[in-house]
């Protein structure tokens, strides 16, 4: 759970899930935290979004979007709690999206 407040125009608002996409070497290392919002806004869903199916890996309340297009990076005072985690095939798909975001 991170807080995203503030916020600025179309930023993701309040406090929610969000997936960290930093290599460990690097968050132990700097103040700064790379994570992804997830949104259960499923119906809104985007050609570099994500569908993540609640399960009791990541334990989410619902169905949600893992929102590549959001990438961005905060101090580390605004995570709250780590509620979960995401499988392997989940993480490949966001890194291949990433990739197709950035470059």
């Amino acid at each position: 759970m991170v807080n995203f407040d503030p916020s600025f125009g179309h930023e993701y608002k309040k406090v929610r899930p969000a997936l960290i996409v930093q290599n460990d070497r690097y968050i132990e290392s700097g103040n700064l935290l790379t994570v992804i919002p997830i949104s259960s806004q499923t119906t809104r869903q985007t050609e570099l979004d994500i569908l993540l199916k609640k399960d009791s890996q990541n334990r989410l309340m619902t169905d949600s979007l893992v929102k590549t297009k959001q990438i961005s990076s905060f101090d580390k005072r605004r995570l709250i709690k780590l509620i979960g985690t995401v499988n392997e095939e989940t993480m490949e798909r966001v890194r291949e999206n990433i990739q197709l975001f950035l470059i």
